[in-house]
């Protein structure tokens, strides 16, 4: 959710000026490219792409509704000045506030009865945006210990806190079989992931090992979850991530994907490429995962989309675009045929990020 790796986008470089020719400026509504304009040399996969959002803000973390008709996502954009949810429909239209203007929110996602949601916010510990992290010690994303999980109708009213402990509680996503809601917290002293019933009962803990886990998904037969995770050996490597996590940080220079049960049995290493590698999603088949990672830029700047087996074979290529592509879903409804990610591509202005829905082609 939020820190599948929103705030890299601050890293991508300048987007090329040739995408803002693709923008009717003559007229005071903004003109979305579709069609295979959008899609770049070498992305095979991709049909019939539409760009849903186009209005100069940052757009991120999109994720369809269990029938497919709505998409709910984090944006900042006027007059509030961190991310807010948004909900709107798969074609762009009635984009809504959904998240109250209060806080910093992230982490939005369905329930699969589509009468209500999730989304983390901070806004119990203020209304106001907490404040960013301090880069001159490098990129680091904040872990605020004001973020709490909470259920609400899907126009955000009556929200209710399925979390209360002490700490970060974020990241939250719901098993597609509707049973449970997996998320990350720092309850027990670690970034470990957990999960809970839909109505935050129950909360068992998945992982246990030293170092950052989050940015969990189930597969669509419920029976896995992928993840993401640092897991520091050396003595100065457990150092760092020990006096960043007293400073509620981590630095994400390193992630590796991970496999597990859903009950956090039988864990297993998806990819060691030594790069940053975040926000995995299970193809529908439950076999293989989709994924963004910088495994291809020795500056580690730019941010592509790949698809491995679950066993780390058949790595391929899936997005070919010079700077961000992340936050992947397939749609839950249809057998994938839908699919939903995030791009810098045809930006209105550098580092901004956009949805963009295709037709996935296998």
């Amino acid at each position: 959710m939020f820190y599948k790796l929103t705030a890299v986008l601050i890293i991508a470089v300048s987007i090329s000026f040739f995408a803002f020719n693709t923008f009717d400026k003559s007229s005071s509504a903004i003109t979305r490219p579709a069609g295979d304009t959008l899609i770049f040399s070498g992305e095979k996969h991709f049909k019939n792409m539409r760009m849903l959002t186009a209005e100069g803000n940052d757009n991120a973390e999109a994720y369809f509704s269990f029938d497919g008709s709505k998409i709910i996502f984090q944006s900042t954009r006027p007059p509030y000045l961190c991310d807010q949810i948004y909900m709107m429909n798969v074609d762009g239209s009635d984009v809504k506030l959904i998240s109250g203007n209060k806080g910093r929110t992230t982490c939005s996602y369905f329930y699969p009865d589509g009468k209500h949601i999730l989304f983390a916010s901070t806004y119990l510990g203020g209304d106001d945006c907490p404040p960013k992290p301090d880069y001159s010690m490098g990129y680091v994303w904040p872990i605020y210990d004001t973020y709490d999980i909470f259920m609400a109708n899907p126009d955000g009213s009556d929200m209710k806190p399925l979390t209360s402990t002490k700490g970060y509680d974020a990241e939250a996503t719901v098993s597609p079989i509707g049973d449970r809601i997996i998320f990350t917290s720092v309850r027990d002293g670690d970034i470990d992931i957990y999960s809970m019933k839909l109505d935050g009962s129950d909360v068992k803990r998945l992982t246990n090992e030293l170092g950052y886990d989050g940015g969990a998904n189930y597969s669509y037969d419920g029976k896995l979850i992928v993840w993401r995770a640092s897991r520091p050996k050396t003595d100065d490597e457990v150092k760092e991530f020990k006096d960043y996590l007293a400073r509620n940080l981590v630095k994400p220079t390193t992630l590796e994907l991970y496999v597990m049960n859903a009950d956090g049995s039988n864990k297993r290493q998806v990819t060691s490429n030594g790069k940053a590698n975040f926000g995995p999603y299970f193809f529908p088949d439950n076999k293989r995962i989709i994924f963004a990672s910088n495994m291809d830029d020795p500056e580690g700047r730019n941010f592509e989309l790949y698809e491995i087996n679950i066993d780390g074979t058949g790595l391929e290529r899936i997005t070919y675009y010079d700077q961000f592509d992340g936050f992947p879903m397939f749609t839950l409804n249809d057998g994938g045929k839908k699919f939903v990610f995030c791009s810098n591509r045809f930006g209105l202005q550098p580092h901004q990020s956009n949805i963009f829905i295709c037709d996935w082609v296998d």
